[in-house]
Formats: C-alpha cells, sequence, structure tokens
C-alpha cells in the first residue's frame, strides 16, 4: 500500500494578517500550485482596512476560513487560527512566505513515515538555507529541535492541550517558548530532508534583532538555562545585531553619496 493512503492526515495551514493586501498574493499563489490541495486554510486577520479580507473573501478555489477582529499581534491571532483549525497538525504561513509546490505532499508523506508530534523540514530565507542546527537547546534556542517556526514545521494539533497556547507575554519569541516547552516536555519530532518554501523578510524577528534578543534570553530563562551563559550570549547577540546595522547603515550612506 501506498504510503499516502495508509491512514487519512488532515492538514490545516494558519496565518495572522493585518493590513498585507500587498504580501498576500504569492503565498496565495503558493497554495493554488501545491501538488497536494487536500488542506485547509485558517486566516486570522486582526481587522485590516487595505483590501486584505476583500482580497481574502474572493478566493474561490482553496478552502478558506476567515476570522476578522481586533486582537493584541500575531501570536493572538495565531492562537484563534489554531483554535479554528480541524487538522489533525497544522502548518504556520505568514503573509510573505511562499511554499514550494510539493510541501504540502511532503509533510503529508513525512508525518506518517514519522506519526510524530512534530515534524521539521527546512527553509530557505534569502540566500541562506535554514536546517536545524547541531547543538544545544540551551545555545541555540528552538533551533536545535526545529529550523524555522513559519513555513518549516508541522505541529500536532493538541499538542497546545498539554503545553498552552502562543504566550502573550512575548511578542516575538512566543513561538521560540512554545516548541522548547514542548520539545524539552516529551514532545516527539522527526526530521525530514526537504525544504518547505521560502520565508518572507517582513518577519519582526528578522527586523527588530533587538527585541528578538532579548525575548529569546526571557524565554531562555523561563525553560530553565543557566543565567549566566545567557547573559554572556545576550551580549553576543546585540554586539551581532549591531554590527549588521552599522554595515546596513554604512552601505546606504554609500549608496545615496553615489548618486
Amino acid at each position: 500500500m501506498d504510503i499516502s493512503e495508509s491512514r487519512p492526515v488532515t492538514l490545516s495551514i494558519v496565518t495572522a494578517t493585518y493590513n498585507c493586501a500587498a504580501e498576500l498574493p504569492s503565498l496565495i499563489d503558493s497554495l493554488r500550485s501545491q501538488s497536494d490541495r487536500d488542506f485547509e486554510w485558517v486566516v486570522s486577520d486582526g481587522g485590516s482596512t487595505d483590501g486584505t479580507l476583500e482580497l481574502l473573501r474572493s478566493i474561490t478555489d482553496l478552502r478558506v476560513s476567515i476570522s476578522s477582529q481586533l486582537d493584541f499581534g500575531i501570536y493572538d491571532a495565531l492562537n484563534r487560527a489554531v483554535r479554528m483549525a480541524s487538522g489533525e497538525y497544522y502548518l504556520v504561513a505568514g503573509a510573505d512566505d511562499r511554499f514550494a509546490a510539493d510541501a504540502i505532499a511532503n509533510f503529508r508523506s513525512a508525518i506518517l513515515r514519522h506519526d510524530t508530534d512534530l515534524v521539521a523540514a527546512n527553509v530557505v530565507y534569502g540566500e541562506h538555507l535554514f536546517t536545524i542546527k547541531k547543538a544545544p537547546s540551551w545555545l541555540v534556542g528552538e533551533k536545535a529541535f526545529i529550523a524555522q517556526h513559519s513555513l518549516a514545521t508541522a505541529f500536532r494539533t493538541d499538542l497546545h492541550t498539554k503545553f498552552g497556547f502562543y504566550s502573550r507575554k512575548f511578542p516575538i519569541a512566543a513561538d521560540s517558548l512554545f516548541v522548547l516547552q514542548a520539545c524539552r516536555g516529551g514532545a516527539t519530532r522527526g526530521e525530514a530532508d526537504f525544504v518547505a518554501g521560502r520565508i518572507g523578510s517582513h518577519g519582526v524577528s528578522y527586523t527588530d534583532w533587538a527585541g528578538a534578543a532579548t525575548e529569546l534570553f526571557r524565554v531562555q530563562l523561563m525553560v530553565g538555562c543557566a543565567l549566566i551563559p545567557q547573559v554572556v550570549l545576550l551580549l553576543l547577540r546585540i554586539l551581532k545585531g549591531s554590527s549588521a546595522s552599522m554595515r546596513f547603515l554604512h552601505g546606504a550612506i554609500l549608496r545615496k553619496g553615489a548618486t
């Protein structure tokens, strides 16, 4: 028997949106291009006024569920979407992310093969391929267990019954906290060697490096990591982020001067 016929696996894709009508078309196109279209897309919107809702409601060739109301940010919206989802597993997709054409088919096969609480694949960001890091979680956080929260990981939906939903205390790193609590708390995990897609460049963890560094520091302490190593890592992340920002600013000044 083909592995895809051994038992049904229901999949949901969950997305938080807010005034992202310009970014959504690439994600929509990637969903329409899936070789396996047996999934639902649950969109939790924060009250968009830019045409996002009209765009979503115009979709007739995908199974889409839409909820729109004021919320407290990305993770509050994702929690609402996860509660709405009917799939046994769910994948998170940002509004400017894009799935590879065989992503859903590959995840379905990997879920059947591993039968674990999480299935972790790979993902592309810019020119970089993100994979699971071969390092302890006290050093690299959730990247010791997954390559990326968005696009690259299938989560068993009922994990939230045991480990809670995404924390509203961490606007940037709530996903890190959830993954660390689940994986350190006994959730089973399978690794799949395929590229799930390409994540966009508007994620807050990439645009607010200082906020991401400080929230990860707090998360690591919450899950029991020793204080002194985490202070050192925080300082290193701040130095790395500030150096990158200075290089970007320097490049921008040079480009402006050349025009």
